[in-house]
Formats: C-alpha cells, structure tokens, sequence
C-alpha cells in the first residue's frame, strides 16, 4: 500500500491550501484514513480524521472549525481544506491509513498502519 500526499506550499497567513493523499495498491474504502503534522524536534499530532464510510470525522481543537477533511472512495483520495491558516500550522503534513475494525475514527499514531510520505506545508505572517 502506497500513500502519496501533495497540495502542500507557502501561503500567507489567512489563506488557504488543500492537501491530497491518494491511496494505491490496496482497497481504499475499507481504510479509516488521518491526517497528522510534525514540527522539528516535536510529535506527529493527528490533525484530523475520517473513517471508512465518511462519517464521523474528528479534528483537533487547534484546527476545529478552519480544516475539514473528506474523502473520495472512488478516487482513493482524501483531502484536507485548510483555510485561514495562520503561522502555528507550519508543518510537514502526514496522511495515513489505518485497517483496524474498530468503530470510532482513530487518532493516535499507532492506530494507523500506512503512511505517506509527508508534504510540507509553510504559512508566513
């Protein structure tokens, strides 16, 4: 299974950016997927997630209400809309993909077993 992650850039605070994983080598559909972000020196948060069917979706308190996250099952792609970015969401950006049946959407690192290969995301003030 193979992740690949693009979107990523340098925007100005207040703008916007869409990230996109697309998913090959595996059945897409039967994946929970997340999107997380790292800084140097520090963990790789989950930012938010999605399960297989679309809903429910979880995002962390720093980004409720400015990202959403989505799914395409027939692309294999997952999509994170940031909007009204600010400086603090400078980060290289991680999707991954979780086959766990578990029913709630997962948000810790070690609940995903694939992962991308990162893109980085670099908002100025």
């Amino acid at each position: 299974v193979q992740l690949q992650a693009s979107g990523g850039g340098l925007v100005q605070a207040g703008g916007s950016l869409r990230l996109s994983c697309t998913v090959s080598g595996g059945t897409f559909s039967m994946y929970d997927m997340g999107w997380f972000r790292q800084d140097p020196g520090k963990e790789r948060d989950v930012v938010a997630a999605i399960s297989r069917s679309g809903s429910p979706t979880y995002y962390a308190n720093l980004v409720k209400g400015r990202f959403t996250i989505s799914r395409n099952n027939a692309k294999n792609t997952v999509y994170l809309q940031m909007n009204s970015l600010k400086p603090e969401d400078t980060a290289v950006y991680y999707c991954a993909a979780s086959t766990a049946l578990i029913p709630f959407v997962k948000t810790a690192r070690d609940q995903y077993d694939y992962w991308g290969q990162g893109t980085q995301v670099t908002v100025s003030s």
